[in-house]
């Protein structure tokens, strides 16, 4: 087992840069030897931050594939543009350098399968880094469904719901990818951080799958108001028809005959919320009153608004029981590294798996079957929301591979 890693970070926008800055250098057995972004400030912005917290120079430059010409590199984080993460993913996977790709959406499925094949092919270690899979609540659910407290699981739902009006309007300002692709397409273009973590609970790609896909988008009018709110910043926005609609709904079966309902809201005023929600045959879990109900409460949950009251935030009350070890044991510096301490968890796991050589706990077959929403969403809104049949990545392995947890439960 290596003592350390070589890393690099290519993408150094809004999360390759809180990445490198909260999450990696504050690892001591990560050595940050180069640094890569298409703008070359923030390269010169990111050497110089390595340079006072960690005492080296990496490297620096605006040309990925020369990261990989670094002595001894060990793993590299993509967290480039969506449009550019599977080509700097693919290279890396050629050259034998580890690779955490970062979250988003796929383009064409093509580029999916090529992923899968060229990782059966080289081997090459490989993390697909959906830290919503390694938070709390989730992880407090998913711990509660392996132990049978809400019996067989019947539905879950998700959502990415989050007021992204600035971020995408102001893209040409901020450089920021995201607004061209919501001038040019129409779909579920982030699924992962709330199908992640259901698909982890529901064990798909080993011994359950995604078989079929709806989606249905409304009308696009969100963006088209706040840039008239703003015009005197983007008035070359003004005549611009966005084609992403407000909001997605999306419809999702699996072959052990469970539904998952997932919906994309953020081009409308709201309050973030990733809807996290567990059905089962004997209760269910709801994470945004992170609210758990079970058959044995009886019809008390439902007599008044009082009693109903008690019910809510109960969640804390399985924590002791159910959750696992390391959130039981979260340290302050892991808090702050990151999204509430999910970010240190999701990466101490790639890290830990590339020193030990073990398999990572999200894998090809998980970044393929979840990006594919994208792309699939797209098609089935094209068509009217019919129904748009899931390649199957694993090839029929799903059938036999064993669950793979993002952690141990109790």
């Amino acid at each position: 087992m290596k003592n350390s890693l070589n890393m690099a970070v290519i993408g150094l926008g809004n999360r390759g840069k809180s990445l490198l800055e909260q999450v990696l250098v504050n690892q001591d057995d990560i050595n940050i030897v180069a640094l890569c972004d298409v703008y070359g400030d923030r390269v010169e912005a990111a050497v110089k931050s390595v340079e006072e917290r960690k005492g080296n120079t990496p490297f620096g430059t605006t040309d990925y594939k020369k990261v990989f010409e670094v002595e001894n590199l060990d793993a590299v984080l993509v967290a480039t543009a969506w449009e550019t993460h599977m080509e700097v993913t693919l290279y890396a996977m050629e050259k034998g350098v580890a690779v955490a790709m970062e979250v988003g959406g796929a383009y064409n499925i093509e580029e999916l399968w090529e992923l899968v094949k060229t990782w059966e092919r080289t081997k090459t270690p490989f993390m697909f880094m959906e830290n919503c899979c390694f938070d709390k609540t989730e992880l407090l659910a998913t711990a509660m469904t392996r132990k049978g407290i809400f019996g067989e699981i019947v539905h879950a739902t998700g959502a990415y719901a989050h007021d992204l009006r600035y971020e995408v309007s102001y893209g040409n300002i901020n450089r920021h990818y995201r607004l061209r692709n919501y001038i040019k397409r129409n779909c579920e273009n982030y699924p992962t951080h709330d199908i992640g973590p259901i698909a982890k609970l529901l064990d798909i790609n080993r011994g359950n799958r995604f078989v079929s896909l709806v989606s249905v988008a409304s009308k696009s009018i969100g963006l088209k108001e706040y840039v008239r709110s703003h015009k005197e910043d983007l008035s070359d926005l003004l005549d611009v028809d966005f084609k992403q609609g407000d909001i997605v709904s999306t419809i999702i079966t699996c072959a052990n005959g469970e539904t998952v309902t997932l919906k994309l809201d953020t081009t409308l005023p709201r309050f973030y919320s990733r809807d996290f929600s567990v059905y089962g045959t004997k209760g269910f879990y709801e994470q945004n009153t992170n609210t758990v109900y079970l058959e044995e409460y009886g019809e008390e949950f439902w007599e008044a608004v009082e009693s109903y009251k008690k019910f809510i935030d109960n969640g804390t009350q399985f924590e002791k029981e159910f959750l696992p070890v390391c959130w039981k044991n979260l340290t302050q510096e892991q808090k702050d590294s990151g999204h509430g301490g999910m970010d240190y968890f999701e990466f101490r796991s790639f890290i830990d798996s590339i020193k030990s050589g073990e398999e990572p706990p999200i894998d090809v077959y998980d970044a393929a079957t979840w990006m594919a929403i994208t792309v699939l969403s797209e098609q089935s809104i094209q068509q009217g929301g019919t129904s748009v049949p899931f390649p199957d990545f694993t090839n029929g392995m799903w059938i036999l591979r064993e669950r793979k947890d993002v952690c141990d439960f109790n």
